[in-house]
């Protein structure tokens, strides 16, 4: 029953908008079935009143004059402006301590990555000839540090915080190239 009555609601509202978009393109003189519409309005009440409407609305919106601005409006605003005190730059906003906390976080965890990875490596091979490093890369057990799905998460972060970094110092670039033409 309330889907029933919903539908017809939102039916009515459909029509009621669809109404006043052709209403809308008669009287900005857009639309392609005028003699419809003059038709539709002549005959039928609710186009009749609807048109009325939106007809009295476009004439109020053509009447009304469109107040401009000073010719001092931008002086006057910057003057305002300069009366108070101006706010310093964000370099004095970003606390360098939290940046450093975060620089030692992540290098922290690279170097307890590689330690980690060099723990795998299986020393007794340690002699083959066939690896120049005299160190076999073969016999790490890479499964064992990428099998864990925070460790896989932590990896994808840091992935797309070095594309992050990348695409800002390559836009600085591009910016300081501009600025030099």
């Amino acid at each position: 029953m309330k889907t029933a009555i919903m539908d017809t609601q939102n039916d009515l509202f459909e029509q009621n908008e669809e109404m006043e978009a052709r209403l809308w393109a008669y009287i900005d003189g857009l639309s392609d079935e005028t003699s419809l519409i003059e038709k539709l309005v002549s005959e039928n009440r609710q186009w009749k009143e609807k048109y009325a409407e939106l007809l009295e609305v476009h004439q109020l919106m053509f009447s009304a004059e469109l107040d401009e601005p000073s010719l001092r409006f931008t002086k006057n605003v910057m003057e305002e402006i300069a009366r108070y005190q101006i706010a310093p730059a964000t370099k004095e906003y970003i606390n360098q301590k939290i940046i450093w906390g975060l620089a030692g976080f992540f290098i922290t965890m690279i170097v307890g990555f590689l330690i980690y990875g060099i723990s795998q490596i299986r020393w007794s091979d340690a002699g083959n000839e066939s690896s120049p490093i005299g160190v076999d890369l073969g016999a790490v057990d890479y499964s064992r540090m990428f099998n864990n799905s925070l460790v896989n998460g932590f990896m994808m972060m840091n992935v797309l915080l070095g594309l992050l970094l990348l695409d800002r110092y390559l836009n600085s670039k591009r910016k300081k190239m501009m600025n030099m033409e």
